[in-house]
């Protein structure tokens, strides 16, 4: 069976996979399961579901790569889109029950906490990867589509450190994700033939 065939045919089940983190956040809070600070958890709990579907979608291309196997691609464009889906729950978390939708309040928040600020600008750039994510558009903006889409990168580092600066207690969970970014990002510059790293084809050498 095609990798393609067999991604339609299991494209539902791949759809309510990535939904069900969402309806369970959203059960824990109708069973009043989330602690002292509902609000506060939903918001931390979506931020991270948003990393971690950027993290799986930059997984996707070395994990072709390794496999031999095109089937990751076609899940790569999906998982995507469920990371700025994510992102959307979770500035939505954040301008309601945190600001209250005070334009002017969350103006002075990304102004005056660092980590707002970073967050505000992952979220800004992902917009245009979200909005030229359709076939039609990849036609539309040809080579240029590839290179506005290596945005992701800057937006992976950007969303680690926004959860670093938020991290005031325990810094083990976002370490590990800089960790799992690092090694994604190490691996396309190790393979990066478009870009002249000389160091790193010296060592390929050796």
């Amino acid at each position: 069976m095609s990798p393609q065939l067999l991604f339609l045919k299991l494209k539902p089940l791949f759809w309510l996979a990535c939904l069900l983190p969402l309806g369970l956040l959203v059960f824990r809070f109708i069973s009043d399961e989330l602690g002292a600070n509902p609000f506060e958890v939903l918001t931390r709990e979506t931020g991270e579901w948003t990393l971690r579907f950027l993290l799986l979608t930059l997984l996707m291309s070395p994990l072709r790569a390794i496999l031999g196997q095109g089937w990751p691609l076609a899940y790569r464009r999906m998982l995507g889109l469920y990371a700025f889906f994510y992102a959307c729950v979770h500035l939505l978390t954040y301008i309601w029950f945190d600001q209250f939708f005070d334009v002017e309040e969350i103006l002075l928040d990304i102004i005056k906490r660092p980590f707002i600020t970073l967050g505000m600008l992952a979220f800004l750039l992902l917009l245009p990867l979200a909005m030229t994510s359709t076939k039609n558009m990849m036609r539309r903006l040809g080579r240029n589509w590839k290179k506005l889409h290596r945005l992701v990168y800057l937006i992976g580092i950007l969303g680690v450190a926004h959860f670093l600066l938020l991290v005031k207690a325990d810094l083990l969970e976002p370490i590990i994700y800089a960790g799992i970014l690092s090694l994604l990002l190490g691996y396309r510059l190790w393979h990066a033939d478009g870009i002249k790293w000389p160091y790193f084809r010296l060592l390929q050498r050796t």
